[in-house]
């Protein structure tokens, strides 16, 4: 399967070691807005471009490690091309309408698109749609951190007066939770006036947030996330069916394995658009289907 990297921050890092380790996969290159004199020790020898038309060969995925903000754009052109698309949006309000949206575009050119294919939305979304399976009628509650939000993060750096940034989330319980984020501000800019730009974005209106300036955010800057996700409800009549679920990671390296794995799962889905929740878990793995199903089920 030959799929290209199109971004390369935090998340293009991880997919490429992702990528690399799979051994149905084949790295056609590295698209980015603006490619550096100077690249990366890891980069050597790998063809690293400006716009996807430049790879000395045609992807079939599209691994799309862009902000959230530019991911219906990207996709949306890539589709059009013939290429599949995979994504981490991560802003859950907009997910339907981003699926609405390339949907009819990805059937029209014979592509695919998994949309929101992160930890949350993505792995998470599958474990909260098992759970309300085993038990239909009930609450579940997840909560997130303590620890770096990359989304959260991105959507701050790109607020004017931001010269660097770190939006941790603290869980309080029952799926609230506190923004605390750490900025340095550019030179020329009140404090005020950004902090108050910042509680004012979409991804931060619906929480507790408090903004804090400090001398150095590098010196806060920790990787580690995780999340705590549980469900009471009711098992056909009986009551009380409690289920919890658990995970301590760093938030890049899971995003992009889960980018990965559903790129491969994109290569076995009609042409549409997909929440991640829609795509058999099966399709996600690298094996023979006969051996998957011996030895996982």
């Amino acid at each position: 399967m030959k799929v290209c990297i199109v971004g390369y921050g935090n998340i293009g890092r991880y997919v490429l070691e992702a990528v690399n380790a799979a051994p149905d996969m084949e790295l056609t290159g590295v698209v980015r807005r603006q490619v550096p004199g100077t690249l990366p020790q890891e980069l050597s020898g790998i063809a690293v471009v400006d716009d996807i038309t430049k790879l000395p060969e045609k992807p079939q995925v599209a691994i799309l490690c862009t902000p959230t903000r530019l991911v219906p754009g990207y996709a949306e052109k890539y589709l059009a091309m013939g290429i599949n698309t995979v994504d981490s949006f991560d802003i859950h309000t907009g997910i339907w309408d981003l699926k609405c949206k390339l949907d009819p575009i990805a059937k029209e050119h014979g592509t695919v698109s998994i949309i929101s294919a992160g930890w949350d939305p993505g792995s998470d979304s599958v474990v909260r749609a098992l759970l309300e399976a085993c038990a239909p009628k009930g609450i579940t509650y997840t909560n997130f951190g303590p620890g770096m939000s990359m989304g959260h993060t991105v959507a701050v750096k790109a607020i004017p007066g931001v010269k660097k940034a770190l939006s941790m989330t603290i869980p309080l319980g029952t799926s609230v939770h506190r923004r605390m984020v750490y900025i340095e501000v550019e030179a020329g800019y009140e404090f005020e006036k950004v902090a108050a730009a910042i509680k004012s974005d979409p991804y931060f209106t619906h929480d507790e947030t408090h903004v804090v300036q400090v001398s150095d955010v590098d010196a806060l800057l920790d990787m580690g996330h995780g999340v705590n996700l549980t469900r009471k409800g009711v098992s056909g009549k009986t009551q009380n069916q409690l289920f919890e679920f658990n995970m301590k990671i760093n938030n890049p390296a899971l995003t992009a394995q889960v980018l990965v794995s559903v790129a491969r799962a994109s290569m076995r889905q009609r042409p549409g658009c997909y929440a991640m929740i829609e795509v058999p878990v099966a399709d996600m793995l690298y094996g023979d289907r006969e051996d998957l199903i011996r030895r996982l089920v």
